[in-house]
């Protein structure tokens, strides 16, 4: 593979504290807040539409899972079409489709269309963050690289704060149909606001792109070692954050809970992540990423843990330290592998649509392994899942950290080791 970046333009990329930096961060995390929000909306919506549809639990989390799923097919055309067409129109086309494609989900007669749809969305959503990972690694300069990144991911979080929270109280007012409709406009909205602010590339130049290329450069890349075990990682840390959220909204609803629409306000716990990228970040440029990111991922298994305990305080506590780790971790992964990449004289967009295609697809296994299990066996097989998930992204880290032995510079320009 070729490298997509043109590495001379780096040097003069946006910087910390100028005005177009301000932009473009602005830009992308509204990227990445509508991104997650039109995602993940249905998620504490599982129980309303097992009922309206008429699906077992298992079942109602296809509508995730199927997006997911969906995403990994997008996610093997998103490299390959950024680098033929550019960053930045294809992050504005995926937002304005695929906000189109949510709010015709509102509308939806059957499950089966409900499902076609939310898979059409799942394509269309993927090319918004593996375009926006390799846009940062090529327009910020190397000593903002870190900080923008988190950035993004901060907006994600924002996003998945969003919708776990507006869809319940939205739901209760109008059903389904106002839930996905309000959630499909509000992705329009950030598309416009991309689509206005966000500057155009200046570090990369489209190119076209090889039959083979397209069809094998995502696929090949995890065959560098380290982009390989972060892909695992990344598997292993989104399985179990998905699988912890997807069974938890049917926990809520059962005994000794039993919280109806007021379950949604458990979700509040989720705004405690949202820090996680940007502190971390500050962690990372102290002790190393490697060693940040196995930390942040034995706080994710313990979260787990503490999430199983059977009160609501410890749900809350839980749930909270699980979307902070979870948060740290993907941020601290996403950058690390495009950071290789470029390194490495790999395709910064085929290594981020690699690492997202590992990402998602732990989200549509455990995830919907996670709902099966409580259907069959109830929390504690749950619980299991996520600790032997966690435990998986500790290893993998740890791996990744061993093998990358390059130094890297952080952000105040001092080397540092992974």
């Amino acid at each position: 593979m070729t490298v997509s970046a043109i590495p001379a333009s780096i040097a003069v990329g946006h910087r910390a504290g100028t005005a177009s930096y301000r932009r473009l961060i602005l830009a992308v995390m509204a990227g990445g807040f509508a991104n997650f929000s039109l995602l993940y909306f249905v998620q504490p919506l599982l129980p309303l539409l097992a009922t309206q549809y008429q699906v077992t639990p298992a079942e109602s989390a296809h509508v995730l899972s199927i997006t997911t799923l969906t995403i990994i097919a997008g996610l093997l055309m998103a490299g390959p079409l950024s680098d033929r067409f550019g960053r930045v129109p294809i992050m504005r086309w995926s937002l304005v489709v695929s906000g189109l494609l949510g709010i015709a989900s509102a509308f939806a007669p059957s499950w089966g269309v409900l499902l076609l749809l939310r898979g059409l969305l799942g394509i269309t959503s993927a090319w918004l963050p593996a375009a926006a990972l390799a846009y940062l690694r090529e327009e910020v300069q190397p000593g903002s690289h870190s900080r923008a990144n988190a950035a993004y991911i901060a907006g994600t979080a924002l996003g998945g704060a969003a919708g776990r929270l507006l869809p319940g109280p939205i739901a209760a007012l109008g059903g389904w149909p106002l839930a996905a409709a309000t959630m499909g406009i509000l992705t329009l909205v950030s598309g416009a606001a991309l689509w206005l602010t966000l500057p155009p590339s200046q570090g990369f130049s489209p190119r076209r792109v090889a039959v083979r290329e397209m069809l094998l450069g995502t696929i090949a890349a995890p065959r560098d070692p380290v982009i390989g075990w972060l892909s695992v990682a990344g598997f292993a840390a989104m399985g179990t954050f998905v699988a912890v959220y997807n069974a938890m909204a049917f926990r809520l609803q059962a005994p000794p809970f039993l919280l109806g629409h007021a379950a949604s306000l458990v979700y509040l716990a989720y705004l405690f992540g949202i820090a996680a990228p940007l502190l971390l970040r500050q962690f990372s440029d102290r002790i190393g990423r490697g060693r940040t990111t196995i930390a942040a991922a034995v706080m994710l298994l313990l979260a787990v843990v503490i999430a199983s305990i059977t009160t609501l305080t410890g749900v809350v506590i839980g749930l909270g330290l699980i979307t902070f780790a979870f948060l740290g971790v993907h941020s601290l992964l996403s950058g690390w592998v495009v950071d290789r990449a470029a390194r490495r004289g790999l395709g910064t967009a085929q290594a981020s649509s690699a690492y997202l295609l590992a990402y998602y697809l732990g989200s549509t296994t455990l995830g919907a392994l996670a709902t099966w299990l409580w259907q069959t066996n109830g929390w504690s097989a749950v619980e299991a899942l996520g600790v032997a998930a966690a435990g998986l992204a500790i290893i993998a880290a740890a791996v990744a950290n061993r093998v990358d032995l390059n130094p890297r510079v952080n952000a105040k320009g001092n080397p540092t080791h992974l």
